[in-house]
């Protein structure tokens, strides 16, 4: 029987472990924390979003994206809905194909998983910070307390650096590189970013929903739907998010790169100016500010008018053409500079990470060190926001497991 070492008792690990241990392999976790499964608790809004339906390739991004694939061909969407019912997990699947457990609590699915480690007698050991693996015969394993710990199989499944409160820190690229693997640089995906100017404070809090699109030199690059929220430092909402990763690669290359923001995004610009010209034909004796209470979050008014220079108390009946022009304007098309994003503790998914290079595109094992396999976050790729990264996690911890107990 061989023995399989586990680094990191998250949701790729943990799977990892499940699946391995039915292979027939003796298995370890080796937890930092106090226990396992901490970050999961914070997924999905504590509803834990584990997989989607409408899962696609495009959901997923890296150096090479298309290295996903053949491990969520084996055990993708269907595979993973199948594997938590049968540990009691009904799912509960919402229009945008975004799955969660029927219960709509995150502590469901890290209880059934801990459930499992412990009946399939999978041995948990936490409080163990890994410091150095090392490969000779077998591999040993040293914990920062210097207990070592040896086995014939390790998984690296460390995650990344983002939310690095739950035990993500950045430690497995560390211990990666030490045994001969190369980074593709890091950075926070899924995450608010900051915006330049002083739009921000006047704003702060007000949530609406409108359209988010990132522009290169005017052309659209990628965009999104939903509810936006404007922050005392910038912009946060699932369109953001979603956005962020894009928007932050282009940063890192020096590209120029413009957040558009469409507060008005059932009409077009033209639409609007037609729309508002209908609608101010009512209310001539009406100031700009009280016009337009019912079209806009009424804390949005007074800054959008500063903006493009009208005053709030400006009657409707003097208001010219080339006005209610700037305010089509600026309702449809909003434009802000990205500074950056906000910093590792507020990141949901890191992205870069292990080369995909250097990493069986079958197995999850090391190219470089026979018997080392790698899972989840800390490899160079991420997903969208939806569910997306835990499938990956699911994926490549099931295949990596199966992998390690059958060498």
């Amino acid at each position: 029987m061989s023995k399989v070492l586990i680094v990191g008792g998250g949701a790729a690990g943990m799977m990892a472990a499940i699946s391995a241990r039915e292979r027939g392999a003796d298995v370890t976790i080796l937890e930092r924390n106090n226990r396992v499964g901490r970050k999961i608790l914070a997924t999905g809004n504590g509803r834990c979003n584990y997989t989607n339906i409408n899962l696609s390739i495009d959901n997923y991004h890296g150096s090479n994206p298309k290295f996903a694939y053949s491990f969520i061909a084996r055990f993708g969407v269907e595979e993973t809905i199948d594997f938590f019912e049968r540990l009691g997990i009904t799912p509960a699947i919402e229009d945008d194909g975004r799955v969660f457990p029927l219960s709509f609590q995150s502590s469901s699915v890290l209880d059934v998983l801990r459930f499992e480690l412990e009946y399939l007698d999978i041995e948990v050991i936490t409080d163990a910070y890994v410091v150095d693996i090392k490969k000779t015969d077998r591999f040993i394993v040293t914990l920062e307390d210097g207990r070592k710990i040896y086995g014939d199989r390790v998984i690296l499944a460390t995650g990344g650096n983002a939310a690095p409160t739950t035990g993500s820190d950045g430690n497995g690229y560390l211990l990666a590189r030490k045994m001969g693997h190369s980074i593709k640089e890091v950075f926070p995906g899924l995450v608010q970013l900051k915006l330049e100017g002083n739009f921000f404070r006047q704003v702060d809090g007000v949530k609406f929903q409108g359209v988010a699109g990132l522009y290169n030199r005017d052309r659209l690059i990628r965009e999104d739907y939903g509810d936006i929220l404007f922050t005392n430092y910038g912009i946060s909402g699932p369109p953001i998010l979603q956005l962020s990763r894009t928007a932050l690669e282009h940063l890192r290359k020096k590209n120029n790169i413009e957040l558009k923001i469409s507060i008005v995004h059932t009409k077009s610009q033209n639409e609007l100016y037609e729309y508002l010209q209908y609608r101010f034909a009512f209310m001539q004796r009406k100031t700009m500010e009280r016009a337009l209470i019912g079209l806009i979050n009424k804390r949005l008014i007074i800054p959008i008018l500063k903006k493009i220079k009208i005053g709030k108390d400006k009657q409707i009946a003097h208001i010219s053409n080339e006005e209610i022009a700037r305010l089509s304007s600026i309702l449809t098309d909003l434009r802000f500079n990205i500074i950056e994003g906000k910093s590792w503790r507020d990141a949901q998914v890191t992205a870069g990470g292990i080369s995909t290079d250097e990493i069986d595109n079958s197995t999850m094992e090391s190219k470089l060190i026979r018997g080392l396999f790698f899972a989840g976050e800390i490899v160079d790729i991420d997903g969208d926001c939806g569910g997306f990264n835990l499938q990956w996690a699911w994926s490549s911890g099931y295949i990596a497991g199966q992998n390690a107990a059958a060498i």
